[in-house]
């Protein structure tokens, strides 16, 4: 006796009110099932009818009914909001679900039941709108992959990756960038994104256009401040904007890399940035009529989301440890 502990099935209820009518005791009931008399008390108390009668279907639909409540997130409404609100400013589902549980000292929630709970609600009420609490907005799970050339046989003085410091692969390493361009529907629309391996944190800045020598200019602006040791190598992938590259090297002594042809995931860091900074910036954007203060606070949102990757530190906490003092741009955007 006592050795089955799962639910009782529809086949036992049938039983347990059969010999219930022949008058066996909840001991004899019990032992002719293989049930400890506890669990058939139990049963007979919980799933009776108003009058104590015991009738298998209502009880088996009983039973059924108090099992399920709901999703989390739908039961625990104070929950939920906290959940939605870090979803709103941009975190994904494993960022809220790491912070919730660095703040709390324990697991409050798993990424996979917030994943579960937004599809839910597509599935439930076709409103598609909710796919927007998600970082890159995809009402589908999975990656979707891209074709594409590569003119990196005419960009002069091209080092390929795999001659790349060792340490450089090693993001416990500072000083290891990576640089891409966002594009736009409209033509010459372009944002640089400049990315820091270790720390992951992350710059933003319009460009005039996908010329070389401009961009060579922006990149030196932003990376000449920095001290050495915060500055030694930066990986592009093949496209002829970044032909000016070598200007980098004469001027800031920066070793400038360049990723395998059709090979964008090997500077993944910047490439997933950018996959973020979407949900501010989306391609139809027209970033001629947006302000600066704009691209700043999308820089400051990003740089102020908890990674899992960093412990659930943020970046601009982790470099502006490298740094040593604090910048402007580590500054968190208002929540107005």
């Amino acid at each position: 006796m006592g050795s089955v502990y799962g639910h009782f099935t529809a086949e036992e209820r049938d039983e347990i009110a059969r010999r219930r009518a022949l008058g066996e005791t909840t001991r004899q009931i019990a032992a002719a099932l293989h049930r400890a008399p506890s669990s058939l008390s139990r049963e007979l108390k919980r799933n009776a009818n108003a009058s104590g009668a015991y009738r298998p279907s209502l009880a088996h639909e009983l039973a059924g009914g108090r099992r399920w409540h709901g999703a989390r997130l739908e039961r625990d409404s104070d929950l939920q909001t906290r959940v939605l609100e870090r979803l709103g400013w941009g975190w994904s589902p494993q960022q809220v679900s790491g912070r919730l549980a660095r703040e709390s000292g324990h697991a409050v929630i798993s990424h996979e039941s917030i994943y579960r709970f937004i599809a839910a609600q597509i599935a439930r009420t076709k409103d598609y709108a909710w796919r927007l609490y998600l970082p890159r907005a995809k009402s589908k799970r999975g990656r979707r992959g891209r074709r594409g050339g590569s003119p990196a046989d005419h960009i002069k003085g091209r080092i390929s990756i795999d001659k790349r410091p060792q340490e450089a692969a090693d993001r416990g390493n500072p000083g290891h960038w990576e640089a891409d361009l966002m594009l736009f529907a409209s033509y010459g629309q372009v944002v640089l994104a400049l990315h820091e391996r270790s720390s992951r944190f992350t710059l933003v800045t319009p460009q005039p256009g996908k010329h070389a020598d401009p961009l060579a200019e922006t990149l030196g602006r932003l990376l000449g401040p920095l001290p050495d040791h915060l500055r030694k190598t930066i990986t592009f992938d093949n496209g002829t904007e970044f032909a000016g590259h070598q200007r980098l090297r004469d001027r800031l002594k920066l070793q400038t890399f360049f990723c395998d042809p059709h090979a964008p995931w090997q500077k993944g860091g910047v490439e997933n940035a950018i996959g973020r900074f979407r949900r501010y910036l989306p391609r139809k954007t027209d970033i001629h009529a947006i302000d600066p203060q704009t691209f700043f606070d999308c820089a400051a949102r990003y740089n102020h989301t908890p990674r899992k990757c960093l412990d659930f530190r943020t970046p601009a906490e982790v470099f502006s440890t490298l740094l040593h003092f604090n910048c402007e741009t580590t500054f968190p955007p208002s929540r107005e």
